[in-house]
């Protein structure tokens, strides 16, 4: 048998053949008429080089080589139907699914606390794997597959196949120790300008547009200390008179820690807004459109 000259829709109504022993009958079943159903049998009888089935006056007996072929059919049209065409199904409740997020050190401390407290009911079972790579890495990964969501200020993820969302508009704010010497509850723009400054050198995330902003404003501040992450902060400024700008979230965390205080620019602040995004090839993937939901409903309106 040519297996090249073998579709679907005859396994179809041989199976609908099978379990009928009836032509009209196997016809209503796969949406043929009858002409249409016998010309299939007469197609398969001429792939099988046998009758297949024969009428009787009890309808269309099997002969002995359909009987053959009838479970493995059966099974093939059940594999198809199961995990090829079924729609995916999504169960928060019962799923034990890793999502890979790609979160910046800020956005861990932002986003994750509340996710992780909506999932405890939404999602009990599932794994939340947070990783921080280059904008050329993390498109690389989100094509392959290896990464679920992008959550945060992602400007480089530009391409076609990549989908995103708008969840808020953000800004910055600025922080200094609690019992700071000369700044107490407002910061002016001269005290901005004489405190030494500790800056975060984040490649390729919202403080270039800090950086760019005061630039553009022909700001200069004074640079007593640069880093790369921003987790430092709280252990590093309560022991300086300096202060920082950092993302306003960011801001709010750290000042929780009670040894800081948080302060508005004494300009007006720039904004930028924060995102998910996503790869063409999970958009319609019944577990990623679950999460995407939950990260809408828990940071659309802000933090």
């Amino acid at each position: 048998m040519d297996i090249e000259k073998i579709d679907l829709n005859l396994l179809r109504i041989f199976d609908a053949l099978m379990r009928t022993r009836n032509v009209t009958l196997a016809g209503e079943i796969v949406g043929l008429s009858q002409p249409a159903v016998s010309f299939a049998l007469n197609k398969l009888r001429v792939l099988t080089d046998d009758l297949l089935f024969v009428r009787t006056s009890k309808g269309m007996e099997p002969t002995p080589r359909a009987l053959r072929m009838a479970d493995p059919i059966q099974h093939v049209l059940e594999v198809v139907q199961r995990d090829v065409f079924l729609k995916d199904n999504f169960d928060p409740l019962t799923s034990t699914r890793v999502f890979t997020l790609s979160l910046s050190d800020v956005g861990e401390m932002v986003f994750l606390p509340k996710l992780l407290k909506k999932l405890r009911m939404s999602g009990p079972g599932i794994t939340f794997k947070s990783v921080s790579m280059t904008p050329a890495r993390l498109e690389e990964a989100m094509t392959a597959g290896e990464v679920d969501l992008a959550v945060g200020y992602f400007p480089d993820i530009t391409k076609a196949n990549f989908y995103q969302q708008h969840l808020f508009t953000h800004t910055f704010a600025c922080l200094v120790r609690r019992d700071h010497p000369t700044i107490k509850r407002q910061l002016s723009m001269k005290q901005f300008l004489d405190a030494s400054h500790v800056v975060v050198r984040a490649e390729g995330r919202s403080q270039e547009i800090m950086e760019r902003y005061l630039e553009g404003q022909n700001i200069a501040r004074k640079v007593g200390l640069s880093i790369p992450h921003f987790m430092s902060i709280p252990h590093l400024l309560p022991e300086s008179d300096m202060i920082v700008t950092v993302p306003y979230s960011c801001a709010e965390a750290f000042a929780k820690f009670g040894t800081l205080k948080m302060l508005d620019l004494p300009m007006k602040a720039p904004a930028f807004d924060l995102k998910q995004h996503w790869h063409a090839r999970y958009h319609r993937d019944a577990g990623n459109q679950w999460l995407r939901g939950i990260i809408y409903e828990c940071f659309s309106k802000g933090i």
